[in-house]
């Protein structure tokens, strides 16, 4: 047979075989892709969410994965997912995303699907499920305003009203001084005791807080009993939390957030000034040397009593300084710098013209503070030398290193420690014998003539 007729033969029977379902197949096949159906997503408050859903799975299924998207949050979770041991064909995929006290706030819209990966690296998605996770341990009423929805249990439409009032307002004012333009709702769940009021929070929320503002779904936590709605404190709890809703609208990027004092400082002045309780508080840090610097308010404030309320106080000084020295111009460029995910060195060199630096060492000299000084862990101090070690022996005379002490170690003739000979010798050896090896290995191959590879 000639050659051509060969690989004619060898071609036709080649396609024969893959036709007939060799395995190797499989090589040429495209690998066929997952449906999904409908699924089905319910919401338990402080148990969770649980999503189910039909689907028909290829062969060689490499990974599933929940994908959880909560909020306006633009990070996404991705869990694994059991791979169903049924194998290719109809089945079911289910996730679990835990919910208990603290885990997932009340009015988080959440929305999960699953992604199907094939051991050739192509995926498939399925549809979204959307559910929003509350607290349906009350009958809440609601009661709607221009940009506040307020949602309470106990009291009558007074109550209600009159916490709607304050929120409008103080979303106006703020959003007027910030240069800023709300248009979706805020809503404002007030709850009538502590204790529903720290079950959400869970037990990570500390034990003095009383209202919390969460920018990311828009929402605000209160413990505002029914009759006292008209409290002065009231008064200043629904401003100062909605002003940080605000706040995050204006300052809202995946890049980089305002340091915490900034922000609290700014919601502590919009909703009660930088009143005589704050001044006093930081005048006697400032006499005693005990002032924290901005810097080490940026995140988290301390949770002992007296430098909590400190924290808040400090934080207010240097809004009050701001707008008094640079004015409220100032104030809505740095926000605005904020927005664009700027550092903040930045963002106040933009609008001010100094770094944070300069921007502290110009409060500090306003109120009449010296630098504050350095708290916290310090280096430790050097320790005792072991016996016969030596902190000085880079200055000891020439016969000083022949004695032997650990701190010492008697040197070679070459001028290294007898150790480091000892090594550079064994490097040696072991490069002198792979050099040998290879020459051989070499002489070999051209006695039998071979070619490299």
């Amino acid at each position: 047979m000639r050659l051509r007729a060969r690989v004619l033969l060898a071609v036709l029977v080649l396609v024969g075989v893959l036709s007939a379902g060799n395995p190797f197949g499989a090589v040429v096949r495209a690998a066929g892709a997952a449906s999904f159906g409908t699924p089905t997503i319910r919401s338990t408050f402080q148990a969770g969410i649980d999503i189910a859903e039909p689907v028909t799975l290829p062969s060689a299924v490499h990974r599933i994965e929940a994908l959880v998207h909560t909020g306006s949050d633009t990070r996404v979770l991705a869990d694994d997912v059991p791979i169903p041991s049924t194998g290719a064909g109809p089945t079911s995929l289910s996730y679990h995303l835990p919910a208990s006290a603290g885990q997932l706030i009340p009015n988080t819209l959440v929305q999960i699907h699953f992604r199907v990966t094939l051991a050739d690296g192509t995926t498939a998605e399925g549809p979204v499920g959307t559910v929003r996770y509350e607290d349906t341990r009350f009958a809440w009423q609601t009661l709607t305003g221009t940009i506040v929805r307020v949602h309470w249990v106990q009291g009558d439409a007074a109550f209600g009203r009159r916490a709607l009032e304050i929120g409008d307002k103080a979303v106006a004012d703020t959003s007027r001084l910030l240069g800023v333009t709300e248009t979706s709702p805020i809503d404002f769940f007030i709850y009538p005791d502590t204790t529903a009021f720290y079950d959400v929070l869970g037990p990570g929320a500390r034990e003095n807080v009383g209202g919390v503002a969460f920018p990311g779904i828009r929402t605000l936590l209160a413990n505002i009993g029914p009759g006292a709605v008209n409290d002065p404190w009231v008064g200043i709890v629904i401003p100062h939390e909605l002003t940080h809703v605000v706040f995050g609208t204006a300052v809202d990027n995946p890049y980089h957030a305002p340091p915490n004092w900034f922000n609290e400082g700014l919601a502590v002045y919009l909703s009660q000034g930088y009143d005589s309780s704050d001044r006093s508080q930081v005048a006697t840090a400032v006499n005693g040397r005990s002032l924290m610097p901005l810097t080490a308010l940026n995140g988290q404030f301390p949770t002992t009593a007296d430098r909590f309320s400190l924290a808040y106080a400090e934080s207010v000084s240097p809004i009050d300084y701001l707008l008094r020295t640079y004015g409220q111009a100032a104030l809505v460029t740095l926000i605005h710098a904020w927005g664009g995910g700027v550092s903040d060195d930045a963002a106040f060199h933009a609008a001010l013209g100094v770094d944070v630096a300069g921007f502290q060492a110009g409060w500090l000299g306003a109120i009449g503070a010296a630098a504050p000084s350095p708290f916290g862990p310090q280096p430790a101090p050097a320790g005792p030398l072991p016996a016969g070690w030596s902190s000085a022996a880079s200055t000891a005379g020439p016969d000083s290193a022949s004695t032997g002490s650990p701190g010492n170690p008697v040197p070679a003739a070459g001028g290294g420690t007898a150790p480091d000979l000892l090594v550079e010798g064994i490097v040696v050896v072991l490069v002198a014998l792979v050099v040998i090896g290879l020459l051989a290995l070499a002489a070999r191959r051209r006695r039998r003539g071979m070619r490299p590879g």
